[in-house]
């Protein structure tokens, strides 16, 4: 079982990563906004991409961190 410190940590890095995902989310819609405007489709597309990977990637973080909070 983690003490009070690991938990308060493990809540500070889920909502740390929570935030890098609004971040990610933020940038998707920007570049969707930005290829609607400037018809830059292949660029766009590319762009989102990493942005949509970067979800990805914390989404297994995430979960972790959120198990670690289950066991405190």
């Amino acid at each position: 079982m983690l003490d009070n410190s690991e938990c308060k940590i493990a809540t500070a890095d889920a909502l740390t990563l929570l935030l890098h995902n609004q971040h990610a989310l933020g940038a998707a819609i920007e570049e969707i906004t930005k290829w609607l405007s400037e018809s830059g489709v292949a660029d766009v597309a590319g762009n989102a991409f990493v942005a949509m990977e970067t979800l990805d990637a914390n989404a297994q973080a995430i979960t972790d961190a959120i198990m670690r909070l289950r066991r405190c």
